[in-house]
């Protein structure tokens, strides 16, 4: 953990709910309460929703919280919050915490969106004042339009929690409380969202919860595994999450502990196997592309206004993928050749300059990319003033799993370490997987040999 001050004490939290088989039975314990106080009758069970939680975390530092479904997350998160009352323990809270929970957890559906933005800067202790001061930054921030003047109830889960961010973003929030919001929205939002939550991180401090660990892997300094309402194992990212998903698959498929411990593999290594090796393409593809596991992806059209920035010596005016004829591709399918191509103009002359790019799911997390510096370290390149240029990147497009991408493009000029940035578009190009062969990882890799050796 930091040494910075502390944000949030957490000391031996504990949530116990009673549970009722019938409505009557509530009536019942009320009246044999209090008829009966020194004996009562208990007509319901108990559920230990936690038990005994405690941990601190540091200003600055993002910590995460996993779990399965049931495991307490979302109760504690709400004690932290302060809309949810604990049995026993305390929690010490310094700063302003803004909470996106549960969708809508903190609208009211009769209520418009304007309206429900007044009533959660209330509760988080700003007047009817300070709100109108924000509230054209929230609307745009929102970009719901006109739906801000009605009812919640006729939103989209997308546009509440569109809404519920946007107030969150413009309070001043101290701490930030997720909880699994931003699985619902559009890849342009949630990225836009993404980028929000990286700034902060410098200077607030962050509560994140999500079953998605490459995304707790991505943005947590801490992560806490919570499980039957205990804190089973905290401690790095990448460990817990290791620890936690292999404790899924064992689960999933009833295997003990025992059973997962791994021997050394067996065989000759160095088996030769140069001829099948030179294969350059996954020998499952013209299989996997019979079936309904074939990687389609959808492209969609280039956004030259999306977020960007840069001194602008240099501009990226479009990116295309194309096939090994240069047609220009509407959809790619995973596995195949493909070529990025990325077209500049200049504004002034140019000596050599660096164009990359970045392709990112929809939770802005990295997945590969790469630039033109290593390959004309050696040579000169030298780009008049208003001459059009693009680079060409050709690769096997990875295999990807079902859901929205973005492709961010960058031209620079400079050294790979040392470099100013000309253009810089975020999210420049969306596209969209629809079926995929891939379940379990960010991406997957075309193989060229798959054996098992005995």
């Amino acid at each position: 953990m930091s040494s910075n001050p502390l944000a949030l004490v957490i000391e031996q939290i504990s949530k116990c709910y009673h549970m009722y088989e019938q409505p009557v039975d509530r009536m019942k314990q009320l009246l044999v309460n209090r008829c009966f106080k020194k004996h009562p009758k208990q007509y319901f069970t108990e559920f230990q929703a936690l038990s005994d939680i405690s941990f601190e975390v540091s200003q600055g530092e993002t910590i995460g919280i996993i779990g399965a479904n049931g495991a307490g997350k979302s109760t504690l998160l709400q004690i932290i919050s302060g809309t949810l009352v604990p049995t026993s323990g305390k929690v010490e809270v310094t700063g302003r915490v803004a909470a996106l929970l549960e969708l809508g957890s903190s609208f009211d559906p009769e209520f418009t969106g304007i309206e429900n933005v007044y009533l959660y800067g209330a509760i988080l202790g700003l007047d009817k004042k300070e709100m109108s001061k924000r509230l054209d930054a929230i609307c745009d921030y929102a970009d719901i339009g006109d739906y801000v003047y009605q009812p919640i109830k006729t939103y989209s889960s997308g546009m509440v929690v569109r809404l519920a961010f946007a107030v969150i973003v413009h309070v001043d929030a101290d701490i930030l409380i997720i909880d699994e919001a931003l699985t619902v929205g559009d890849a342009f939002f949630v990225q836009k969202c993404m980028r929000f939550l990286r700034e902060f991180r410098k200077k607030g401090t962050v509560l994140f919860v999500s079953h998605d660990a490459a995304t707790v892997v991505n943005l947590c300094s801490h992560v806490i595994w919570l499980e039957d309402g205990k804190i089973k194992m905290q401690g790095s990212p990448k460990r817990v999450s290791e620890a936690y998903l292999e404790m899924q698959v064992m689960k999933s498929q009833n295997i003990s502990e025992e059973q997962m411990n791994r021997q050394p593999s067996a065989g000759d290594a160095n088996r030769e196997r140069s001829e099948r090796q030179r294969q350059t393409r996954d020998m499952r593809q013209d299989f996997i592309n019979r079936t309904n596991l074939r990687n389609d992806m959808e492209l969609f059209q280039f956004q030259p206004d999306s977020l960007s920035f840069g001194q602008r010596t240099a501009s990226i005016v479009n990116i295309t993928m194309t096939d090994e004829t240069d047609c220009v591709l509407s959809w790619v399918v995973g596995g195949e050749k493909v070529s990025l191509c990325i077209a500049c103009e200049a504004h002034t002359t140019l000596d050599n300059p660096i164009i990359g790019f970045y392709v990112k799911d929809r939770l802005g997390q990295y997945l590969f990319g790469d630039n033109t510096f290593l390959t004309y370290e050696n040579d000169t390149v030298e780009i008049m003033e208003g001459q059009s240029f693009q680079a060409r990147f050709s690769f096997r497009m990875p295999v990807l799993p079902v859901g929205e991408y973005s492709i961010s493009p960058a031209i620079a000029v400079g050294t790979q370490d040392v470099h100013l940035t000309q253009h810089w578009l975020h999210d420049a190009l969306i596209f969209k997987s629809h079926a995929s062969s891939v379940i379990n990882s960010l991406v997957g890799i075309p193989m060229t040999v798959i054996e098992i050796i005995v």
